[in-house]
């Protein structure tokens, strides 16, 4: 519930403070715990990526309109494909990833950036 709150906050002060933007895509970045190899994932709205066993899809990616290298952030749909269950739905932030993570013990992924 507390991380919830927290959610809510560090999106709402963006929209609060500035401008947000929509981009047509994100960069994400994989991380394979077991190989320590990380993968960029480039990824357009609407559609989905395969990162090992996962299903990453991109609903949408925003950041403040006046710096776009500023804070992005992403909603995105994260499906383990082997057992067709979801991992991870809602919005991640790129300079807080740990505030909203996926939670799986092969591997990360976060938001990098936001791509037009």
């Amino acid at each position: 519930m507390i991380r919830a709150a927290l959610l809510m906050a560090a999106l709402a002060t963006p929209v609060a403070a500035q401008q947000v933007a929509r981009a047509d895509g994100a960069l994400l970045r994989g991380l394979d715990k077991i190989s320590g190899r990380t993968t960029d994932l480039p990824i357009q709205v609407g559609q989905a990526v395969r990162y090992g066993r996962l299903e990453v899809r991109l609903g949408e990616c925003r950041y403040p309109a006046g710096d776009p290298s500023s804070d992005a952030y992403a909603q995105l749909t994260i499906t383990d494909t082997a057992q067709n269950v979801t991992l991870f739905s809602g919005w991640m932030i790129a300079s807080s990833p740990a505030l909203s993570a996926l939670d799986d013990t092969r591997y990360d992924v976060w938001v990098i950036s936001c791509q037009s």
